[in-house]
């Protein structure tokens, strides 16, 4: 059975995750109404993603014969300036995630519930690899700087970028 102090901490992750979908979810429409589709692709792919991260958390608590709970979530934002606005706060929104996946491992530990510790070791690795993926698509953003050609291919680079599907287990 799980303990009640990590299960009530996970169900905050899961609207956390919940919420990042919904975000990148707003952000690729808005990308995609902006005239950005490899930009809007990659984003939609993303918080199909984000979703995935979720549910995994959602199956772990039921696994470990807890309840996953889904709580009211705040509307994201929908408006941004550019594109760099887009992705800073896609990594903003990453190093928020990254430090509460950190204070759940605390957490985690802190109960001496080493099953979850080691559960949440994929998440640790996963928010490290999208630290590094968005300081990537942030620096070549800011190398074209206005340049509408190399606005365009980055675009059509993000297009093409896979996003690795999350195991559901």
């Amino acid at each position: 059975m799980i303990n009640t102090n990590v299960q009530s901490a996970i169900n905050d992750q899961i609207k956390k995750e919940e919420y990042s979908s919904r975000l990148y979810l707003a952000m690729a429409i808005w990308c995609e109404i902006k005239g950005y589709p490899g930009a809007a692709k990659f984003l939609y792919d993303h918080a199909d993603e984000e979703r995935m991260h979720m549910l995994k958390l959602v199956h772990y608590v039921n696994d470990r014969g807890g309840k996953a709970q889904l709580v009211e979530i705040e509307q994201p934002t929908s408006e941004f300036e550019s594109l760099l606005d887009v992705f800073e706060k896609v990594m903003d929104h990453e190093k928020f995630i990254t430090e509460s996946i950190n204070q759940l491992y605390e957490i985690a530990l802190s109960e001496k519930d080493y099953t979850t510790s080691n559960f949440l070791q994929w998440y640790i690795t996963e928010q490290l690899e999208e630290e590094n993926l968005f300081n990537t698509i942030l620096d070549k953003i800011k190398l074209v700087g206005n340049d509408k050609a190399g606005m365009f291919h980055i675009d059509k680079e993000l297009d093409g970028m896979v996003v690795a599907p999350a195991p559901t287990e």
